[in-house]
């Protein structure tokens, strides 16, 4: 099969003489951009409502017109085609005209993780030689630090919003506030002699390889490395989103995910796509969330698995029911099956995601098969937990032997890495090119997770590699036994380690958040995991306490070894 076949093996197919003499022309051809949405979304629903945050509300042309203003605003400021702005915000009005407004005018957005230090965020401001930082009041005392570490301090918008609680409220330390900055660009939009300069400045996508966007790896081993999206993947891949969640014009998308995390996985731009609404939240709170449901009838969501963990073990006194089903995708590690089945109990419909940074988010997906409904529901959520196959969007995800790059066989045990290619894949690290020629080695991407791939094509991802543990010889998925300690009635969350011993080499160590008003022991975990596990997986240790997790709810499991090799 062709997607089998590496792709610097593949035949190189001589030029057509039908293209000789048949060159792309206006007529024909235009850079590819996913503002072109926002655009269409204002001329062909108007007064559809786009974006919806506490009391404010604003239809498509609204939307239209602020992000223009905003646009306007910094190319007068001399923002450029190729400069970089930054933004430090929640997920509010503000975020998604950014990233309608920078790329309007031929600048990067950089957003910047909500929950970075000081140094960290110097750090990008100064690598992505960003020349403005719009900044939620929240964040104000991190930024005011930041620019007190900088060699060379930028300006600062601040970003008023009136939902920011009073308790995380900080002065302003910005030059002007963001509603201010728009009303600056309005006014050059109304300025008729400034027509031409305008559309000047709002034609500066001339190529759809141009970067859009400048996104920031976690960095766990060291400084984050900066993965720089183009204007062709972000439109392919927000149109990905669109048609593998059914997102359309009676879509209500909350906002659960956070928007600085791989552009939202393009949805900030894919709800626009489809002409839904945008329903904004500042932060992941059960309570307000389901509030949200029951008031916008919401129906649509992402969300890393530990915001699915946190929605079905809510307490049921606020966990109110849509008047639908509400279509949820998930991604990163695998959602344990518990949660899956958990969260289908209350009215979610769980559709499985795969993907990284340098992947734009999204680029692979669980597609149920017409039998997983007959299954039992522990065997059919089994099935959802999967990867599953590439996006629409995307060339092709295979599971292959690192070493010869070849395709491992498809019989759900061998071992390898998964490997993308595709249009959806990141221009490449910025400022790095050892770094992206590592990722690009051999024409895939390197995702660097290991998973074996099935009979009917669907990928399974056992672990990261750095992740995988090694004991007597035998790799031991950490994944699985995760998922056995999740069967529990008493674990609200688990995460599975390596730790150093003298005989074995490496043994599982596990670590467990317990369920409020539940209790167990190490050995009853350990008893139950015999029910499910092979000897040498059971986990030879357990701790018992609240798990570290990123900004984005990712287990930290970096500090977690570092806990099982020092205790």
């Amino acid at each position: 099969m062709i997607d089998q076949i590496p792709y610097h093996r593949r035949k190189r197919v001589p030029m057509s003489i039908f293209n000789q003499d048949l060159p792309t022309q206006a007529a024909n051809y235009e850079p590819l951009s996913p503002v072109s949405f926002l655009r269409r979304a204002a001329a062909i629903r108007p007064d559809q409502l786009a974006v919806v945050h506490g009391t404010r509300r604003y239809t498509y042309r609204e939307f239209w017109q602020r992000s223009q203003a905003l646009g306007a605003a910094l190319a007068k400021r001399g923002v450029s085609k190729g400069d970089c702005v930054a933004i430090m915000a929640p997920n509010t009005p503000e975020m998604l005209e950014a990233h309608n407004g920078v790329p309007l005018i031929g600048a990067v957005l950089n957003s910047l993780n909500t929950r970075l230090d000081a140094n960290t965020v110097r750090f990008i401001l100064e690598h992505g030689n960003a020349k403005v930082l719009l900044a939620d009041r929240q964040y104000a005392l991190v930024v005011e630090e930041a620019m007190t570490l900088m060699e060379n301090p930028i300006p600062v918008i601040d970003i008023d919003d009136p939902m920011t609680p009073d308790e995380c409220m900080a002065a302003c330390i910005g030059e002007t506030v963001y509603e201010s900055l728009l009303n600056e660009g309005q006014a050059v939009l109304n300025d008729e002699t400034q027509a031409t300069w305008v559309a000047e400045q709002f034609s500066q996508v001339t190529d759809e390889w141009q970067a859009i966007s400048l996104l920031y790896t976690s960095g766990t081993t060291g400084n984050p490395k900066g993965c720089v999206y183009h204007h062709r993947g972000a439109y392919l891949n927000a149109i990905g989103n669109m048609s593998t969640m059914g997102v359309t014009h009676n879509s209500r998308y909350l906002w659960t995910l956070p928007m600085f995390h791989c552009d939202g996985w393009t949805f900030t731009w894919a709800v626009t796509a489809a002409m839904g609404t945008h329903v904004c939240l500042r932060s992941v709170d059960p309570e307000v969330i389901f509030g949200l449901i029951e008031q916008h009838d919401v129906t649509h969501m992402c969300g890393a698995p530990i915001v699915l963990n946190m929605l079905a073990n809510a307490p049921k006194k606020v966990q109110k029911r849509a008047q639908q089903p509400i279509e949820i995708a998930t991604g990163g590690a695998a959602p344990p099956s518990a949660v899956i089945e958990a969260m289908d109990a209350i009215g979610f419909n769980v559709t499985h995601l795969y993907g990284l940074t340098e992947t734009y988010g999204p680029a692979t997906v669980c597609i149920p098969q017409p039998d997983w409904p007959d299954l039992q529901l522990e065997a059919r959520s089994a099935r959802m937990a999967r990867q599953g196959v590439h996006y629409l969007t995307l060339d092709g995800a295979c599971i292959m032997n690192a070493d010869t790059m070849e395709p491992v066989q498809r019989d759900g045990e061998t071992l390898g890495e998964l490997m993308i290619r595709g249009n959806t894949i990141m221009k490449g690290y910025l400022k790095n090119t050892q770094a992206t020629d590592d990722a690009f080695a051999g024409g895939w991407f390197h995702t660097g997770d290991l998973g074996v791939q099935h009979p009917d094509g669907y990928i399974e991802i056992k672990d990261r590699s750095k992740d995988i543990i090694i004991s007597g010889g035998e790799n031991i998925s950490t994944l699985e036994v995760e998922e056995s300690l999740y069967r529990h009635p008493a674990v609200l969350e688990a995460a599975v380690v390596a730790k150093p011993n003298e005989k074995w080499g490496e043994t599982p160590c596990a670590f467990v958040d317990v369920k409020p008003g539940k209790k167990v022991t190490a050995q009853e975990l350990m008893d139950h995991c015999r029910k499910t596990l092979a000897g040498y997986k059971i986990p030879k240790h357990v701790e018992f306490g609240p798990l570290p997790k990123t900004s984005t709810g990712k287990i930290q499991k970096y500090l977690l070894r570092q806990l099982a090799k020092d205790g």
